[in-house]
């Protein structure tokens, strides 16, 4: 192929191949074709290579491609020139569709943008529905809830439905910055058009949120979605839209403690009581003690014990917290080994990420 030794030769014995087993295409027959290669290119959009096996293809076709759609908006030959039709055989390229098409994928021709764009979207959701249950690596929803935590990450499963092609890209792009260490926003499918009854089942399958910006759920979709638990939320604002999904992403976080000073506390004594046992008698050195603090209790340099403080008293009654300055009665939970000259320090966990 590199010089291009043979070539001529095997061209001759595939036409002759070719008209021995009397291979025919008839271009006025249902137009079938297959997607050679495809990219996206800056200023155009999606790009697509394909061949036509059986009927014409046509400028203004509506198309569903593997898992995209599209009205053709421009058509060339392998040169570049512009064309208006392509019959059998003829490698073309076309403009206008909506993603991005994979190599091999069938072409198939719709009579209405409309009707593409729904049966695109229906090949989309069953397949992402197929890959949570029984497809795939064989993942279930109980995988995948392990795996999250077994990988100490956590995904926010979306479904985003939008107006426009251009809001859907809009809105994909800023949930898709949507994270922290701990939690990421994971879109399992975008598209244009209303929440329909097939998205309502692939989020059932993916655990997901289904999201609409300026798109509405019709009536069978609203009815799966109270059915299966699934919820929907719409939106006309995109930035209200973000607000919320910042505010679930902050929800799923593991909650995070971190230790904030309460003060200290001299034990000056040991009070025997037949009722509350023994109280440590103390004084208030520093900051202050509250009722359920926990503890830490030191001998000298020496940490001696951990623990809670169980109850409060200043002379005969219970209180929940004595200041610096103030004598006050101490006892701990499960724990008298205490002594004289032992130093309190009173902390509390707060949660730093509530």
């Amino acid at each position: 192929a590199l010089t291009g030794e043979g070539v001529p030769e095997l061209l001759e014995l595939i036409i002759l191949q070719a008209d021995i087993m009397d291979l025919k295409a008839d271009p006025r027959g249902e137009l079938k074709g297959t997607v050679v290669e495809a990219k996206l290119e800056k200023g155009r959009g999606p790009v697509a290579t394909l061949r036509i096996e059986e009927g014409t293809l046509k400028s203004g076709d509506n198309l569903v491609v593997g898992q995209t759609f599209g009205r053709i908006k421009a058509m060339t030959d392998f040169r570049g020139e512009k064309m208006n039709e392509a019959g059998p055989s003829a490698p073309v390229e076309i403009l206008g569709l909506s993603e991005v098409p994979a190599a091999g994928d069938k072409i198939e021709f719709f009579a209405d943008e409309r009707t593409a764009r729904v049966e695109a979207e229906s090949r989309i959701s069953k397949a992402r529905a197929k890959e949570f249950t029984n497809g795939g690596r064989g993942m279930t929803l109980r995988d995948l809830r392990s795996r999250m935590q077994d990988d100490g990450i956590k995904n926010l499963n979306l479904i985003i439905k939008a107006d426009v092609h251009g809001s859907v890209e809009a809105v994909k792009g800023m949930l898709e910055k949507v994270k922290n260490d701990e939690v990421e926003t994971k879109i399992i499918l975008s598209g244009v058009g209303q929440i329909t009854k097939a998205d309502i089942d692939l989020a059932a399958a993916s655990d997901s949120i289904v999201v609409g910006f300026n798109a509405r759920a019709d009536g069978e979709a609203k009815k799966e979605a109270e059915k299966r638990k699934v919820e929907i939320r719409t939106y006309s604002i995109i930035y209200e839209l973000i607000e919320d999904i910042e505010a679930a992403v902050k929800g799923m976080l593991a909650p995070k403690f971190e230790e904030q000073e309460l003060g200290e506390a001299e034990i000056r004594m040991r009070l025997q009581f037949s009722k509350k046992g023994i109280v440590a008698g103390s004084y208030i050195t520093e900051g202050k003690i509250t009722r359920n603090a926990k503890v830490r209790i030191y001998r000298g340099k020496e940490l001696v014990h951990e623990g809670e403080v169980a109850t409060l008293k200043h002379f005969k009654d219970d209180v929940r917290e004595m200041t610096m300055g103030q004598e006050c009665g101490i006892t701990f939970n499960n724990w008298e080994d205490f002594q004289e000259g032992d130093r309190v320090e009173a902390y509390e966990m707060v949660q730093i990420n509530a």
